[in-house]
Parts: C-alpha cells; structure tokens; sequence
C-alpha cells in the first residue's frame, strides 16, 4: 500500500514535525488537535522551519510554499478520513491515546495503516484499541522530526508484513532511514540512550567529573554531537527519570533505577532547559 495522504493527531513539536516531512516530500497533509490555539502554533512552528530552510538555501520558496499548500488543519478527524495513514503524535497517555485510535477505527478506511509515535508506550497494547490491529505498527520519529534520520519501525503482537512493508515505505519517502524492532519497552535506541545519560548522572554526582567535563568527553571520545547531561536537560529531566523508572518497572531490573541526582534536581524544580535549569544553567 502506498501513502498519499496523512492524517496526524496532534499539532506539537513531534507531530509538526512529522506534518512538515510528509509535506516536504510531497504528501498531502491533515493536521487535527483538540483546539484551534494548539494548531496554529504548530503551523507557525512549520512556518518558521521552512523559512529557515529557505533562508539558510536548502528550499527554494516555490518548494516552501507547495509544502504548506499541502498542510490543512481542523479539529475533527473526520477532515482526514480518506488518509491512507493515521499517525498519532499525542501526550503519552494511555487513555488519550485510546480515544484517538478508536475514534480512527471508526473514520478512517478499514485498510488504512493506523500506527503510533509513542517512545514509551507499548505497541501491542494500543493496538487493542483499533479495530483490525494487524494494521496497526509503530512509527517512532526522533526529536526535531526534520533534523534525525531515524525511524524505529514497531511490530506489535498482530503487526502485519504488509503494515510493516507500507510504514518502512512511509519513512523512506519522508526521507528517513528506517530500522525495524520488536516491541519492548524503549525499543532500541531509548533502551541504550537512556542507561547512559543514567551512568553519566551517576558519574556527575559521585564527582568523577563536573557536568562540562563528561559532556566533552562524550562528545570528543565518541563522536556524539551533543554530551549526554546536556541531552537529558534537552528531554527534560523528569522524563529522563520516567522513562528509566518504566524500564525498571517493565524489563525488572534494577539497574534501569534512576540516578539519585535525577530525583533530586527534579524535586528541585530544575527540569532542564524546560524549567532554565538543570545539569547546566540555561538562566542566559
């Protein structure tokens, strides 16, 4: 099955993001959200990436324009009911997410591809919220959309090899290298990523070495283009600790346990650069 059109749930920096791809390469766009406010600030957020782009030489304006002629919004899914896929982007919260996958059970196509960008939730049980789940995959971006060539693929329980084959092909045409996993709590990149932002929090509170000090050496040592205390402010420290305390939770190991300092600058209201501060000052 090829992807024409796409319906996205959710106008916030993920979910604009992926719009943005998809428009870019040449797919017609629907984007919903449950108010008008939520929506125009992801289109000003689209606005502004491809201006960028246009600005800095990588899109001519014609191509920026096309792109956003492409993009239409609402806040009933209805408006995407013909889409060949659904990709929810919403909070991750369980109920909310039912509610969506439901309701796209009802509008959409019975074989449109209905899949999730969840990073933490499980792929097979959101697909028993869909009817048909054997059309129902992940399709997890990586944050900034238009800037990480990654998509993790997710098989679920009932994920079909046509599902599979039809969200693969999605990722390749928005431009995205895509891998294929298993579902398992953190599929593969978080599942490695996140032990080590908690192995370099552990190091930074047992003063091995000060916060600069061990993002330098990560990023000079491997390569990496951004130290790994400075990407947990990035994500957000207490979602840092949310995502280690349900690796704990869902694998039973204890060595997923959040780093004491986590906790600690949470409690202390320094969430990272969200909040102004966190392993680093962000008050500049």
């Amino acid at each position: 099955m090829s992807v024409n059109k796409l319906l996205v749930a959710g106008a916030g920096q993920m979910g604009a993001g992926i719009v943005q791809v998809s428009a870019v390469a040449g797919l017609d766009v629907v984007m919903i959200d449950v108010a008008e406010e939520f929506i125009a600030r992801g289109i000003a957020g689209i606005e502004k990436g491809l201006g960028r782009m246009v600005d800095t030489g990588r899109m001519e304006a014609a191509a920026r324009d096309a792109a956003l002629a492409r993009i239409t919004t609402s806040t009933d899914m209805a408006a995407g009911a013909d889409a060949d896929l659904f990709v929810e982007a919403a909070p991750e919260v369980m109920e909310i997410k039912q509610g969506l996958f439901e309701a796209a059970s009802r509008i959409l196509r019975p074989d449109a591809v209905i899949a999730t960008n969840t990073s933490s939730l499980s792929v097979s049980a959101l697909a028993a919220f869909v009817t048909g789940p054997e059309r129902f995959a992940g399709i997890h971006f990586f944050n900034p959309v238009p800037v990480m060539a990654l998509v993790e693929v997710v098989r679920g329980e009932k994920t079909s090899d046509a599902t599979l084959a039809a969200a693969r092909a999605y990722a390749e045409a928005v431009g995205k290298t895509a891998i294929t996993v298993s579902d398992s709590p953190g599929f593969v990149v978080n599942r490695i990523l996140f032990p080590m932002i908690n192995e370099a929090a552990n190091a930074y509170a047992e003063g091995v070495a000060g916060a600069d000090d061990i993002d330098t050496g990560m990023k000079l040592g491997t390569n990496w283009p951004m130290g790994p205390l400075a990407l947990a402010d990035l994500v957000g420290l207490d979602t840092t600790k949310a995502v280690l305390e349900t690796f704990e939770r869902e694998l039973g190991d204890a060595k997923y346990h959040p780093a004491a300092i986590l906790g600690e600058l949470v409690a202390a209201g320094k969430l990272g650069r969200k909040s102004g501060a966190g392993f680093f000052d962000y008050g500049k």
